[in-house]
């Protein structure tokens, strides 16, 4: 394959000229539409549709399907991310933004990149758990975001570091976890940090040389600061006068971002509100512009075209952060250019993606905060008394989403969208909560618990769905609710892995279970598909983990800390290569204790607060872990003893691994918080240190 130069801004004037220079400078077409022999952008194209034309594996062969090779991650945890293929090389990231090469045909290792992102803005790993989804490539370069916020660019061939840019400032509490796009001669990242109230933007920067081009706020903050900007000042219109002096405002866009070269747009997915509670972060009012949006801007400038909002005065964790999939359908007759997505709320929407005009919504599943989206208006027709404003409220889905961040794929074959869709519940509750630096909390004092009263409640699928009709075509159910993205392939099929460990192939058009294989670990991450030597090849990420720690009781699979082995796994017909031996699950806690040690219940009430404000994101609520991204504190021997525990908060020896530093925590805070760790280990103990699967009826 040709390697491509970067083109400049100006040079993308029109999708005509683009897709000509494209040509020009000898990038493949892989770079865009759908994915042939390379899968050379994220969710296989830039349509994002997670389709591959590939069709050597179709339902007739599925069944020779074997393992082709295998390569073990060490030191990773949570693998989230979708490989990329060009001219036969594997680029992917690890769970803190480590970038791996990988020859495709064999599975060697050719080179591998750690940004040490404990080494530049160190407090950063404890503002998400250790987690990446991915890199962008564009001529001859391979492209990161990483935790502590910096956009990297290396060389693909060596991984040499090229390039490396702040994209956040010191101190923000912004992060990235998700995949940079690459179009034009532009890179282009988001940020996260809503849950902490940061202010949301995206920002596209000179491939070549790192220089930023442009950058999109997705809330109001200063009107100083944000001066003549349009955007802004109609976006200001819709908040609480002086709310950016509180609050940031959330609204990041920390993982979906889609490129249209037709139309030379990027659609962006903006995400949740910070604070959650509108009445905390906008008391006057108000629909707080761009949350929970689909926002189109000119991707050369940055500028505002038009947006979708699906849910005004966010106050859920409700976010358009899902992917959204580029196509053509025939609606009334005609064929429009449409923007497709299922958000968190449980929605489906179909918009035109040149006016953004809403064409179609339809609920996916269970849904009970909204009736329906009136078409007219584009607003969803809500519930009284869903904003918790007199009291607690019970809505269907909860903040996982009836999908999240897993991406669902389309086949243009079979017209059907293929989505990891998810069944729970939650209670919203307004209550000021304080931290043990006696501030409020950011998500604005809102606390949020799991609901389960249907038989499918707390469980998942793979669901087809007729984006055309608006409606369900089939559905597979699986025992887990937190289950890995899929792949649609031209040989009539879609892939996916679950939290089970189970990969595997069914039939796209009525969901029969062709193949599958057992992986040995859950899976979240999504397939690809890509060819070297005429020879087709689907590899998948095996590392269960992710957003696990907010219920773990409902996501536990039995897949321990570090006991199974991360892999990316590869597969081809007639591969004939043995998966090595792999520890199986253990739903078995088993906690660890000093008996000789006397337990302070003042001092455990101190740590729990401690391990609330700081443990719980990479710890699991309540002491309990689902495997990853860290462990169960009760079964750590670390943990058990003292010292020990003191140098990895105080002294960081294993921020390397993703454990944060916490030098501020005095001794007897520590103290405080091995007594909490105590204290639940004991306790698991005592009532016999076995943790039971939830039961699909089971409430809270």
């Amino acid at each position: 394959m040709a390697r491509c130069r970067p083109l400049k801004a100006r040079e993308s004037a029109s999708a005509g000229l683009l897709l000509s220079l494209l040509l020009l400078a000898g990038c493949r077409e892989a770079s865009g539409g759908y994915p042939g022999a390379d899968w050379a952008s994220h969710h296989g194209g830039y349509d994002e549709g997670a389709y591959s034309t590939l069709d050597r594996i179709d339902t007739a062969t599925v069944a020779r399907l074997g393992l082709a090779w295998s390569l073990d991650l060490p030191g990773e945890q949570t693998l989230e991310a979708t490989p990329l293929a060009v001219d036969g090389i594997l680029y992917f990231t690890g769970s803190t933004s480590k970038v791996y090469a990988v020859d495709g045909a064999s599975g060697k290792l050719l080179w591998s990149h750690d940004p040490e992102i404990h080494r530049h803005m160190p407090d950063h790993q404890r503002l998400i758990f250790p987690v990446n989804r991915g890199v962008a490539w564009w001529a001859g370069k391979v492209y990161v975001g990483t935790i502590d916020g910096r956009l990297i660019a290396l060389d693909g061939r060596t991984g040499r570091l090229v390039w490396s840019v702040a994209t956040v400032t010191a101190g923000s509490r912004q992060t990235i976890t998700g995949a940079p796009r690459a179009f034009g001669g532009k890179i282009v990242i988001g940020n996260g940090g809503a849950d902490r109230n940061a202010r949301g933007y995206v920002s596209a920067y000179d491939a070549e040389t790192g220089r930023r081009l442009w950058r999109f706020h997705t809330v109001p903050g200063d009107p100083a600061e944000d001066g003549d900007d349009p955007a802004m000042r109609m976006a200001a219109r819709t908040w609480s006068a002086d709310h950016w002096k509180t609050s940031g405002g959330g609204g990041t866009v920390w993982d979906s971002m889609t490129y249209d070269p037709e139309l030379n747009r990027l659609y962006i997915g903006v995400g949740n509100a910070g604070p959650y509670d509108p009445a905390v972060r906008s008391p006057g009012g108000g629909d707080n512009l761009f949350l929970a949006s689909i926002v189109a801007l000119d991707a050369d400038s940055g500028r505002y075209v038009w947006h979708y909002q699906a849910n005004p005065r966010e106050a859920w964790d409700y976010k358009a952060t899902a992917n959204m999939i580029a196509t053509e359908l025939r609606i009334d007759g005609r064929r429009r250019k449409v923007l497709m997505q299922a958000p968190t709320n449980g929605f489906f929407y179909v918009l035109d993606r040149e006016s953004g005009k809403l064409l179609s919504a339809g609920k996916l599943g269970k849904v009970t905060w909204a009736s329906h989206i009136d078409l007219k208006t584009g607003r969803p027709v809500e519930r009284p008394g869903i904003r918790y404003e007199k009291g607690p409220s019970d809505l269907w889905p909860s903040p996982y989403g009836a999908h999240n961040w897993q991406a669902m794929s389309y086949s243009p074959k079979t017209g059907l969208v293929y989505i990891p869709y998810m069944q729970l519940g939650a209670r919203y509750s307004a209550q000021r909560v304080k931290g043990t630096d006696g501030k409020e909390l950011p998500l604005g004092g809102v606390t949020i618990s799991p609901l389960m009263k249907d038989p499918e409640d707390g469980k998942g699928a793979l669901v087809a769905w007729d984006p055309q009709a608006g409606k369900m075509r089939w559905k597979v159910q699986h025992p887990s609710l937190w289950n890995g993205g899929t792949m649609a392939t031209a040989g009539g099929l879609v892939f996916q892995g679950d939290a089970d460990g189970r990969f595997a192939a069914y039939d796209a058009r009525d969901g029969r279970r062709l193949w599958s294989f057992a992986t040995g670990l859950g899976i979240v991450a999504a397939p690809m598909s890509y060819a070297v030597a005429g020879r087709q090849y689907i590899s998948i990420l095996v590392g269960y983990g992710g957003a696990t720690t907010l219920w773990p009781d409902l996501v536990d699979r039995g897949w321990k800390y570090g006991r199974q082995p991360r892999r990316l796994l590869t597969f081809t017909l007639d591969g004939r290569a043995e998966l090595p031996s792999t520890p199986p699950p253990d739903r078995t806690l088993h906690a660890v204790d000093d008996p000789a040690l006397v337990i302070d219940p003042a001092a455990a009430a101190e740590g729990a607060a401690i391990y609330g404000n700081e443990c719980v994101t990479c710890h699991g609520g309540g002491l309990k872990s689902a495997g990853a991204p860290g462990p169960d504190l009760r079964e750590s021997r670390a943990a058990l003893d003292r010292d020990a525990l003191a140098a990895i908060l105080r002294e960081g020896v294993l921020a390397p691994n993703g454990m944060p530093r916490f030098s501020e925590l005095s001794d007897a805070q520590i103290a405080a918080l091995h007594m909490y760790i105590r204290d639940g280990a004991r306790a698991a103990i005592r009532d016999g240190a076995v943790r039971k699967p939830l039961s699909g009826g089971a409430r809270f």
